[in-house]
């Protein structure tokens, strides 16, 4: 079973390009094992979840050396945990995964269709995902340890980064946003919206993905007796990872960052329940309900 994807790639000052994506399905299940592949790309992505790990093992992809990413639900708050490897082949490596580390659920990993991916390239893809991961604050990370950087010659470097590039646009459709910064795209409209409450003035906006709250915007330092534990589990992590910190009496956001919806992202700022629709407003005074429903 074939399930085929139109999309766009591009980051940062990259243009965007129109690209193909093909999922193959080998079992007919949706949620099952799934075979990614990308126009005019010698890459292969393999998706699992870690229940069919023993039966679907055997695979030919998964005797290739490759890079990985394990995941997991997050626990508490909004933020998964994962844990990046590589290995030569993967199998032995996620076989004592699946015996050892309990927080996954599912996982992905990348080869090459022409095995032209060695060790060292994997490595580097592996200390790259690491730094990438780290520097975007999307996740908490199982890894114990930076991975070094192999030495690589000028053309391998090169092309494993264009590697990279291939794998970073395939991530997201896979539900997988954990190495990519908060940013916007050339769909989103990108109406500012402001709160102000409490001394705390913050400003974001709608996107594609979520609701983006900018660097700067303020925040309550002190959760309130109606912030669900969810919420005050999220503000610990942000401050844990410095996304949040204390400045001039409140918090202050240290780079952008992308919530699942306005409610979450107001409930951040105002530490307390809040109903985004109706917190957020442009700079007339409309809500963000009153400006999605036209009034």
């Amino acid at each position: 079973m074939f399930l085929t994807t139109i999309g766009c790639s591009g980051t940062g000052d990259d243009m965007s390009r129109a690209f193909s994506i093909r999922i193959f399905l080998p079992d007919g299940v949706p949620d099952g094992l799934r075979l990614v592949e990308k126009s005019n790309w010698t890459g292969l992505g393999v998706v699992f979840p870690r229940a069919i790990f023993p039966t679907c093992k055997s695979r030919l992809e998964f005797a290739r050396t490759g890079v990985y990413v394990l995941v997991g639900p997050p626990e508490e708050g909004d933020i998964p945990m994962i844990y990046v490897g590589e290995g030569d082949p993967v199998r032995p490596r996620l076989e004592q995964h699946h015996a050892k580390k309990d927080f996954w659920t599912w996982a992905i990993f990348f080869v090459s269709k022409d095995t032209s991916l060695n060790k060292a390239h994997v490595q580097h893809l592996e200390a790259r995902l690491l730094q990438l991961a780290s520097d975007a604050k999307r996740s908490r990370s199982d890894n114990r340890n930076a991975a070094e950087l192999p030495a690589l010659s000028e053309a391998e470097q090169a092309d494993t980064e264009s590697f990279l590039t291939d794998m970073l646009s395939i991530f997201p459709l896979v539900g997988l946003t954990a190495f990519e910064k908060a940013q916007t795209s050339s769909t989103d409209q990108r109406v500012p919206l402001f709160i102000k409450s409490k001394g705390v003035e913050a400003r974001g906006y709608e996107t594609a993905q979520g609701f983006l709250v900018e660097s700067g915007a303020g925040a309550v330092v002190a959760d309130t007796p109606t912030l669900h534990p969810y919420m005050s589990e999220i503000r610990k992590q942000l401050r844990e990872q410095g996304i949040l910190v204390e400045a001039e009496g409140h918090l202050q956001f240290t780079q952008d960052y992308l919530f699942s919806s306005p409610s979450t992202a107001a409930g951040v700022v105002l530490a307390r329940s809040a109903n985004g629709r109706t917190e957020w407003k442009d700079v007339t005074g409309k809500t963000l309900r009153q400006l999605q429903e036209g009034a």
